[in-house]
């Protein structure tokens, strides 16, 4: 499984400011990264073969900012989830009490081989712990196949999510 690069949002969000630009006004700034416990991370099958759809629901009274990259990690193996499309971190805005989705394909439909997990773990940042879903939960009783998974970024509607997976995974 190919691994990417995390960087943490308050990491990517200094790396996004140039050291001249001084305060930013509120209105071109991103919004404060969110905190793990303002955010309800879901995880449910979809209708489609070896595809699970994830979101996350912000609690807060504000906007906040998650990374536009779901973290998705399946059981021990090393790590995450590829982004389609290829990108880097960044943040992504989700208002207050709105929520985001992405779709994750788990096992390349040409993969001749292949490792099943009792359990995927999804998170909004890769500083966050996450939550677990065990493998039953998402309608696998006998565990989860993987091979090359790969996360659409997040979207505003699950059907955007779904078309974006179609449109990168064919």
């Amino acid at each position: 499984m190919s691994i990417r690069t995390v960087l943490t949002l308050p990491a990517v969000l200094a790396l996004a400011l140039p050291a001249s630009a001084g305060v930013a006004s509120a209105s071109s700034a991103a919004p404060p990264a969110c905190r793990e416990s303002a955010l309800t991370v879901a995880a449910h099958a979809s209708d489609r073969p070896g595809t699970v759809r994830i979101s996350i629901t912000n609690r807060a009274r504000h906007a906040c900012a998650v990374d536009r990259i779901p973290t998705v990690v399946f059981g021990d193996l090393d790590g995450p989830a590829m982004p389609v499309p290829e990108g880097t971190s960044g943040p992504y805005s989700v208002s207050a009490g709105g929520s985001a989705y992405a779709a994750v394909r788990t096992l390349d439909p040409d993969a001749t081989d292949l490792r099943v997990v009792d359990r995927l773990t999804v998170a909004g940042s890769p500083a966050h712990r996450g939550r677990t879903f065990d493998a039953a939960s998402l309608g696998s009783p006998d565990g989860i196949q993987v091979w090359e998974p790969v996360t659409t970024w997040w979207h505003r509607s699950q059907a955007t999510a779904d078309a974006a997976l179609d449109r990168y995974t064919g």
